[in-house]
């Protein structure tokens, strides 16, 4: 299995100590949330994207690909009433496939609660139409430069759109494409009736990407959460994508996270 981490957990450090700090600890790859380098990645100029992957190269690690990519990209909405938003929101998804394959990136992960909730007078219906348009152009590009696009399926403390892995396929699955598909979450999936592992075996191979966390915010192995039957379930599916780890409470400082949290995924894993 390879792991990655994601590089807001090391909050305000440069991405290139970030990428050095992860390739230390044995990390095989590091996730990069766009705004830790700016609102817009089109500000980004294609010579500072290339110099953070090449970063990535000589440290010895990948670039997993790029999450969270709506924060802070103010203007943004996928199930807006306004079509013009709508529209710029899908130009944006076009622009994060290239940004995403400039870095050497392969995964796309569309979380983004608070840019998909269903606003006043807008019907459930009406937002999974408009959503799956938003998509259509992005997912066409993604085809065309090695990208998958990973819708998240999010528990409904974060959003009313999308809240299980079942919703989440049936909603990839209109595009008809290997490069559109959702991605699990552990603290996500805690809020699912169904056990995790129940929950993997039935979503292969739908999922192309997988969140490593607790439903207590922090790490893998800092919480209650028992890995061993997701690590099982994950190899006899034959899934051989990135566990990537993704933390939301910061107390234990990021080396620790870092550190601690990918000692626990190399001993349920073995």
């Amino acid at each position: 299995m390879k792991f990655a981490i994601c590089n807001e957990t090391f909050q305000s450090w440069k991405i290139d100590d970030a990428i050095a700090y992860v390739a230390k600890a044995g990390y095989d790859a590091i996730e990069i949330a766009p705004f830790t380098l700016t609102k817009y990645v089109t500000d980004v100029p294609a010579a500072e994207r290339q110099r953070i992957r090449d970063t990535a190269r000589r440290a010895g690690i990948a670039v997993s690909g790029i999450h969270w990519v709506l924060v802070q990209a103010e203007g943004m909405y996928v199930t807006h009433p306004d079509k013009a938003v709508r529209d710029r929101t899908a130009k944006y998804f076009c622009d994060l496939v290239d940004f995403c394959a400039d870095l050497g990136g392969g995964i796309i992960v569309v979380g983004s609660p608070k840019q998909r909730n269903l606003l006043a007078g807008v019907s459930y219906e009406q937002a999974w139409d408009w959503a799956t348009g938003v998509f259509r152009d992005s997912v066409m590009k993604a085809e065309q430069r090695a990208v998958t696009i990973c819708f998240e399926p999010l528990a409904p403390s974060e959003t009313n759109f999308i809240n299980t892995a079942a919703e989440g396929i049936r909603f990839v699955q209109q595009l008809n494409t290997p490069h559109f598909k959702i991605i699990l979450d552990v603290k996500a999936m805690c809020s699912d009736s169904k056990p995790i592992p129940q929950i993997i075996r039935e979503s292969w191979p739908n999922f192309a990407y997988f969140h490593a966390n607790d439903k207590n915010l922090k790490g893998p192995g800092f919480g209650d959460v028992d890995f061993k039957p997701i690590a099982a379930a994950l190899k006899e599916v034959g899934y051989t994508g990135y566990v990537s780890v993704e933390v939301f409470n910061y107390d234990e400082g990021p080396e620790v996270i870092a550190t601690k949290s990918l000692d626990y995924l190399k001993r349920v894993f073995c």
